[in-house]
């Protein structure tokens, strides 16, 4: 009787390995693990490794910024800083001026634009020849009727207040410093010169297309005041003319500042010359008491 078949025993998890632990040829094998020690079994783990890290980059990738919103901020933030800038300097270095009148001209042209230095007078000192603006305190300008409002007001508010146009709360004028406290000036001697501590002085600043015009004067600067008048005599309503308010005479505390270069138009730039050649020889006033 021919023996009974063997049953086929029954198959675990690990029947694919033999007990002396090779292969079965009838199980799937698992794969054999990777050798480190082995040049190509770093490779293969190295390069595993490096896609793995590639892959994860990517993932932590940021989401790309959207170049136009970039650039306007970059605008923005730029603009700010020349605002503030700008504010800055006109509050507590330069302002900036128009010429409206032929009183100072050929210095200064009607039209022109010109800055002033706001640190003159204090923590510097004025000087003779100096072109100066100054308030109208004395009120030798007619007064100008206010403007209505208009729907554009905003933009001219807002270049006045950052210093790129001219502050029109006030009302300005400007001329150039003749006389300082204590000095005696009179006109005019046996040439048409004006005499400075009984010094005579060559104003070459005056405007050459046009011989002045003497008018009569002898005075003297009180402490706290300056003695004004225009390159343009002729055409100048300058201390001169005000003599029955204040004597004439401007208060230090009313000038603005010393102007010190015309920035408009592109043609006309230049820094502007206080002429202390013409002043060299005049000596020190005395001052009033």
């Amino acid at each position: 009787m021919p023996d009974k078949a063997p049953e086929n025993p029954e198959r675990y998890d690990d029947d694919a390995r033999l007990l002396d632990g090779t292969a079965s040829t009838a199980g799937v094998a698992e794969p054999r693990p990777v050798d480190d020690t082995t040049p190509g079994g770093r490779a293969g783990a190295d390069e595993s490794r490096s896609r793995d890290s590639e892959g994860g980059s990517h993932a932590a990738e940021k989401p790309r910024k959207n170049p136009v919103l970039v650039w306007v901020k970059e605008i923005v933030t730029v603009v700010a800083i020349a605002l503030v800038l700008s504010f800055l300097l006109k509050t507590f270095l330069f302002r900036a001026f128009y010429i409206p009148s032929e009183s100072m001209e050929s210095t200064l042209d009607v039209n022109d634009r010109i800055f002033i230095n706001l640190l003159v007078p204090g923590p510097f000192d004025l000087a003779r020849g100096d072109v100066v603006v100054f308030r109208d305190a004395q009120a030798w300008l007619p007064p100008v009727a206010a403007k209505p409002a208009g729907p554009m007001d905003w933009v001219g508010d807002g270049l006045e207040f950052v210093g790129l146009a001219p502050d029109n709360n006030d009302q300005h004028l400007v001329k150039r410093i003749i006389g300082l406290p204590g000095d005696r000036i009179s006109c005019c001697d046996a040439e048409g010169r004006l005499s400075i501590n009984g010094v005579p002085v060559n104003e070459t600043y005056i405007n050459p297309a046009e011989v002045p015009q003497p008018k009569t004067f002898d005075i003297v600067v009180p402490e706290g005041k300056v003695w004004v008048m225009g390159d343009n005599r002729n055409h100048s309503e300058d201390s001169r003319m005000h003599q029955e308010v204040n004597g004439g005479f401007i208060n230090i505390e009313d000038v603005e500042g010393k102007a010190t270069v015309i920035a408009w138009p592109i043609n006309r730039w230049t820094i502007l010359d206080n002429y202390q050649d013409v002043f060299r020889d005049v000596p020190e006033g005395t001052p009033a008491k």
